[in-house]
């Protein structure tokens, strides 16, 4: 089986804001087949720092993300959940995602024919490209 570029992504909701306002754009994404969702969870960490995976059904604000296409389940792992955990503050929660760029699939086989590899990728945090696009923009003024 051929698979584009896996991504993880752990979002965090400060004073454990879960909100299902995320899942229609989520949606789209699915829908309109740039990702395909391979795996979903959230936790939630309480005053004392206890950490508990939440169901779905269990919130009402997460309920939404019931209706999403996914394929969830099975790869996220009790270390992950740990991870992701740990950066969290007290009283606060987190939705852990595993999602397929299926819009790069058809680049990355072209990568893999072409006997080629990644040296080396990450993303580029939204404060720090704003910052240097408005630098730009403020250079060619």
């Amino acid at each position: 089986m051929s698979i584009g570029p896996v991504e993880y992504l752990i979002l965090g909701f400060p004073g454990n804001k879960f909100s299902g306002q995320i899942v229609p754009e989520l949606a789209k994404l699915i829908d309109s087949g740039l990702i395909r969702i391979i795996d979903l969870t959230f936790i939630s960490k309480d005053a004392a720092g206890e950490v508990t995976v939440v169901e779905y059904d269990a919130v009402e604000e997460l309920a939404a993300f019931a209706g999403l296409d996914a394929e969830v389940g099975g790869i996220l792992t009790d270390e992950d959940i740990t991870y992701a955990a740990s950066s969290l503050e007290p009283n606060s929660s987190a939705a852990l995602l595993i999602w397929e760029d299926t819009w790069a699939g058809p680049f990355a086989a072209a990568v893999r024919e072409a006997d080629g590899v990644i040296v080396e990728g990450a993303r580029i945090p939204r404060d720090i490209i704003e910052q240097a696009m408005g630098a730009l923009a403020d250079a060619l003024d």
